[in-house]
Order: structure tokens, then C-alpha cells, then sequence
């Protein structure tokens, strides 16, 4: 079509190299008409077009557009994958004046706001922060770094695991007020910048609740600041009759899984890093395995999403309830099945092994590389080997690998803001263990002998779970890269 129209196409890489040019043609103007205006290399304007047989669209923009301009052309889904791109950094910066002598709204509630009153707020501090949080939550972000250099404050999010650059705002002072703004939301000293600080808050959105979770590190252009988002609604959405199969788990894997989470004592331990879906994967467990003849209790910290029918305990570590004093109540309370939602010391390692060699199904996670790493970890903690041996009916190690996107199978759209891919998928490495390899365990036998006996076994690695996903078209080599560990 570019041949035959005598226009220049641009590519996904040209709109991207390309700056925005609202001011000629308005953001809300180009997502309606399938349009836009854009500054090339040398600063001449171009208007973009993706179908040159439009008329209506050409009519309109050179009665608009009162200056030289050459027209060029792309595809449907690039234009709607640029504009994704644009609509963070538009709405967050909409009339946000950048003077240094602005400051920070103090008096705001610390504990809830309703995202929906955007723009109400005089102070543009505010509405950068609200229109960030706001962003964040559509796009499906995690998390929220912002992160203060010597130009002033960079914004990124989370999404699907992937730490990515959402906008930049200059200035020191306002990137100091903006951490101010967040500090002062989340109940923390806006006065103390020596130390790390911790706190939280909720925010409201369509009458559901959302959980934030901040910390706060100083760095050397001033501080730092982490958000966890944590949607209740969504995880909720997400859960509600979620399958295994639907988190990636399939054929041999979910039926040996099933048959695990329904074991009458031992422990289920799933390892994996901070946002591998370690948690995701027990809820979904424990939610299929109740079936309301057994007592279910849950520690966690914190509780992610409501399961039907089961006792869950927050941990308070400011009020003396950690996990091993929380699970010494717990065995006091008649369950047949707890899950520890971290074992992050010795004494919750001994009270879990103890509580799964007492008749009860232990549900955990514990962060390790690999399924054997987890062993190491344990022996490190101080557990008795034969004790560990004995209690231990399986290991899996977890990773969550983005899948490429389905409405444009990973040339980026506006479905999946540009990347190429939307949502994940679980890969995971599983060792049941069988007389022999507890013999190992209980032997403290080289990792190189647990590794072959292993295999043997019939675990796969996490590697061989993630080239399978490649051959079958649902992400790819690149991703697997990402996730998985390439031995030299």
C-alpha cells in the first residue's frame, strides 16, 4: 500500500524514534480518527496515517493542520500500540507545572483515596502521584519504582514481571516532594531521609479496596521509593474457579500436583523468587483440595485473597506474631492442613518439618533457586536431615515466563502496550520424593548425587519446562532467557 500511494511506512521502531507531536494533533483526536502527528529526525512534521483511502481523516487534517507537513503510513495495530505507550505519561503529566517552589500536599488522607477524583487536587504533586497510582493499577503493574536520580524522578512499573520506564519528570525538588507526597499517604516520617522506612496504605477504585505497600530507601540523589500494588479484586477475579491448568500446570504435572495437595500429612514446598507465583499456585491448591471435611489454616503475610473456608492469620511482626510463633497457635487449633506462607528462619524450618512428621499437610514456600537448593537451605536452618527426609513429600521450583500476546502475536498492539507479550504462564521443575532420594537427604549426599538420582526420578528442569512453551509458539527464546538460567 505504500508503493502503491507513493507514502513512506514507518515501522513500530520508527513511531518509537519519532516525538509526539499532540500539539498539533491532539492525543484524544488521534486515538478517535486512527491518526497522529509526529516530529521526524530532523524536526519536520509528519501526520500518520493508516489508511491512505480515508478521506474523511485527510479532509480533516489539512483543515487542522496549518503548517508544512508530509504524510507517511503505518499499520492499524503499531498506531494503536504507540498510543498505548503515550497514554501513561499524558495523563500523569496533563497540566502538571513543574516550579520548584510547589509543594507537596500535607493534609491529604493518609489511609484512602478515591482514585477516580484525579484532577481535582490543585497541587500537581498530587495529581502526578494519583495519576501514577492510577496508570499503574490499568496498566496491571506489580509494582511502582520511583526512583530519584540527578535530573529528577524517573517512574516505572512492574508489569508482567518486566521493570519498565513509564515517564521521567525533571527536577530534583519535585521528585523530593513527589517521595514526600508518598511518604506522607503511607503514615511515614516525611522528616526522616537517613533510613529506610516501611508503611502502607489503601486506595479505593470503583468501591474496591486496594492494598499498597511501601518502602522507602535513601540513595545518594536523595530517596527511593517501591510500591506494591496488591488488588484483592483482581487476585480474587483471577482465582475465582482458576485451575491449575489455567496457570500453566498441565497433563502429568496438574495430576501429580492434585494428588499431592490431597496427601494426608507431609509437606508440599514450592520455592521461586519474590513474584514467581509461589502463592497463586498454593491458593489454587488449597482451594481445590477443600472440600469442607478438614480444617484449612493459613499464616501468611500478608493475606493475599480470601479463600472460602479457610482460617487465615496475618503476620504482625510489630505486634509479636511472626510465623513460628503464629504456627505454634496454629497446632493448638485441631487443622489438618496449614500453610506457612514463608519459612524465613530456623524455627519456623523446625515447628514446619515437626508439624508435617505430626500428621498434618504442610503447605510452603521457601525462596531457592532449584529444587535442590531448597535442601541446602534447610540444612542451613539447622533442620535435622532425617527429620527433613521424612517430612518432605515433594519439592517444585516455580517461575512465571511471559506468554506472547494473542491479539498480535508478538508484534505489539494496544492490547499489550507495545511489548509483544500479555500475561504468564507457570514453567516449574517438581522432585516427588521416593525412598531413595530421602535416603540421600537423610545422608547429606553431594548435590551432584541428589541431582543425578533426581533425574533419574523423572524431574525435568525449569529450562526444559520453558523450551517446551517456545516449541509450542507461546513465547520465546528471548523470554526463556530472561527467566531461566543458560549454563555455560
Amino acid at each position: 500500500m505504500s508503493v502503491a500511494f507513493r507514502i513512506p511506512s514507518l515501522s513500530m521502531d520508527d513511531l518509537r524514534e519519532a516525538a509526539a507531536a499532540f500539539d498539533v494533533v491532539p492525543y484524544t483526536e488521534a486515538l478517535r480518527r486512527h491518526c497522529a502527528a509526529l516530529r521526524g529526525p530532523e524536526g519536520d512534521l509528519w501526520l500518520v496515517l493508516t489508511d491512505p483511502r480515508d478521506g474523511p481523516v485527510q479532509d480533516w487534517l489539512e483543515e487542522s493542520v496549518r503548517q508544512p507537513f508530509a504524510y507517511r503510513l503505518c499499520g492499524k495495530d503499531d498506531l494503536s500500540a504507540w498510543l498505548a505507550l503515550q497514554e501513561a505519561g499524558l495523563r500523569a503529566m496533563d497540566s502538571v507545572a513543574l516550579d520548584a517552589g510547589v509543594q507537596a500536599d500535607g493534609q491529604a488522607s493518609a489511609q484512602e483515596l478515591a482514585i477516580e477524583t484525579i484532577g481535582l487536587s490543585d497541587s500537581p504533586v498530587v495529581r502526578l502521584v494519583d495519576s501514577t497510582l492510577y496508570d499503574a493499577i490499568k496498566a496491571g503493574a506489580s509494582d511502582i519504582h520511583l526512583e530519584t536520580g540527578p535530573a529528577g524522578l524517573s517512574v516505572k512499573y512492574r508489569i508482567d514481571g518486566v521493570l519498565g520506564l513509564a515517564r521521567s519528570v525533571e527536577g530534583s525538588a519535585f521528585a523530593d516532594q513527589a517521595i514526600s507526597r508518598v511518604k506522607v499517604m503511607a503514615e511515614l516520617d516525611i522528616a526522616e531521609r537517613r533510613v529506610p522506612q516501611d508503611g502502607r496504605f489503601r486506595l479505593r477504585r470503583k468501591g474496591a479496596e486496594i492494598d499498597v505497600r511501601v518502602s522507602v530507601m535513601p540513595s545518594v540523589h536523595g530517596e527511593d521509593a517501591v510500591l506494591r500494588i496488591l488488588d484483592r479484586r483482581d487476585l480474587a477475579e483471577r482465582l475465582k474457579g482458576l485451575a491449575l491448568e489455567q496457570l500453566g500446570f498441565e497433563g502429568p504435572m496438574a495430576t501429580t500436583l492434585r494428588r499431592l495437595a490431597r496427601a494426608p500429612h507431609g509437606m508440599l514446598l514450592v520455592t521461586g523468587p519474590t513474584g514467581s507465583g509461589k502463592t497463586t499456585t498454593l491458593y489454587s491448591l488449597i482451594s481445590e483440595a477443600n472440600r469442607g471435611q478438614e480444617k484449612f489454616v493459613t499464616i501468611e503475610d500478608p493475606v493475599e485473597y480470601q479463600l472460602a473456608g479457610v482460617l487465615q492469620i496475618p503476620v504482625n511482626e510489630k505486634k509479636g506474631l511472626g510465623f513460628a510463633r503464629g504456627l505454634r497457635s496454629i497446632l493448638r487449633h485441631d487443622p489438618d492442613r496449614i500453610m506457612v506462607g514463608e519459612i524465613r528462619d530456623p524455627e519456623t524450618a523446625e515447628i514446619a518439618v515437626q508439624s508435617a512428621l505430626t500428621g498434618h499437610l504442610v503447605y510452603t514456600t521457601v525462596h531457592a533457586n532449584n529444587v535442590l537448593d531448597v535442601i541446602g537451605r534447610f540444612q542451613h536452618m539447622g533442620v535435622d536431615p532425617f527429620n527433613l527426609a521424612s517430612a518432605l513429600n515433594a519439592v517444585m521450583a516455580q517461575r512465571l515466563v511471559r506468554v506472547l500476546c494473542r491479539a498480535c502475536t508478538g508484534k505489539g498492539c494496544g492490547e499489550c502496550r507495545g511489548t509483544g507479550y500479555r500475561g504468564r504462564k507457570a514453567i516449574a521443575e517438581l522432585m516427588v520424593l521416593n525412598d531413595g532420594l530421602k535416603e540421600l537427604i537423610a545422608q547429606r549426599a553431594p548435590a551432584r548425587t541428589l541431582k543425578e538420582a533426581a533425574r533419574a526420578a523423572g524431574t525435568g528442569s525449569l529450562r526444559e519446562a520453558a523450551r517446551d512453551l517456545v516449541r509450542r509458539g507461546v513465547t520465546t527464546e528471548e523470554e526463556i532467557d530472561r527467566v531461566t538460567f543458560v549454563a555455560a
